[in-house]
């Protein structure tokens, strides 16, 4: 069953030993997140889907990491302390593959060391959660329709299943909201995160407004993660649920949204 569903930023920033100083400036995206993992333990939820934007992509299709186990360390960062694991849930995993290999290309990976948009997010959610299990999946080189049409397809198989569910879209929103920032200004971040949180703000037409954004709108903000977004809309198609925005910062450049779609009864 799906029990929630969540967007959440992948900053290095959020994790304290990498963001040090900068790290206080990111609070609201960190109570945020305290938040969630609050939910997390309450909802009792046994499985995180995780849909990263930095998980090796294959040439076709989508990659499902079903690790054993995972690992979970920030040593590109800088950062040779902060580490954990968690286990990976492979019999969901399989399930999953059977699932979905019918109407779309699905490549099977086993790599122990997590990409960080899914570490991220997994680190800061999980401390509390100790039986925990977890899949990681890719974008595909596809387009927002196809992967609305991936989201509804894995809703049919989440809510089939017995157990309690989460779904994660790992995405950060324009990298290029100030002069500062990392891939540099365009006046277009802002419009592009504006619009993006406007429209998820409806859900009865965040899919339609979403799937129609400008191409050239979303390639000036350089965003990290309408792809994902676009998959939970689809796992959310049909469903009435309420958007509830947690928290949303561009302090640093970068805008990082937190926002949980919270299923009616």
């Amino acid at each position: 069953m799906l029990a929630s569903s969540y967007i959440v930023p992948h900053s290095p920033i959020l994790i304290p030993a990498i963001g040090k100083a900068n790290s206080l400036i990111l609070d609201k995206t960190t109570a945020a997140y305290q938040k969630i993992a609050q939910q997390l333990l309450e909802e009792r939820v046994e499985t995180i889907i995780v849909i990263s934007p930095h998980l090796i992509m294959p040439e076709t299709g989508y990659a499902l990491n079903s690790a054993p186990e995972f690992k979970l360390s920030f040593e590109n960062f800088g950062d040779f302390a902060t580490k954990s694991q968690i286990a990976g849930d492979m019999a969901l995993a399989h399930e999953l593959k059977e699932a979905l290999k019918k109407d779309f290309p699905l490549q099977m990976t086993s790599a122990e060391q997590l990409d960080y948009g899914s570490a991220i997010p997994l680190y800061l959610l999980t401390s509390n959660l100790k039986d925990i299990k977890v899949i990681s999946l890719s974008y595909s080189s596809g387009n927002r329709q196809a992967h609305f049409d991936f989201g509804q397809t894995l809703k049919d198989f989440i809510i089939s299943q017995p157990k309690k569910i989460a779904v994660l879209a790992s995405a950060d929103l324009s990298h290029r909201l100030k002069r500062s920032s990392p891939a540099g200004y365009s006046p277009k971040g802002a419009k592009f995160d504006n619009k993006v949180i406007e429209y998820l703000n409806q859900p009865e037409s965040a899919a339609e407004n979403i799937l129609r954004m400008d191409d050239k709108l979303v390639k000036d903000a350089g965003e990290c993660g309408l792809k994902a977004i676009t998959v939970i809309l689809g796992i959310f198609e049909g469903l009435e649920y309420e958007p509830q925005v947690l928290a949303y910062q561009g302090d640093l450049g970068v805008g990082y949204l937190t926002l949980a779609l919270n299923i009616n009864e």
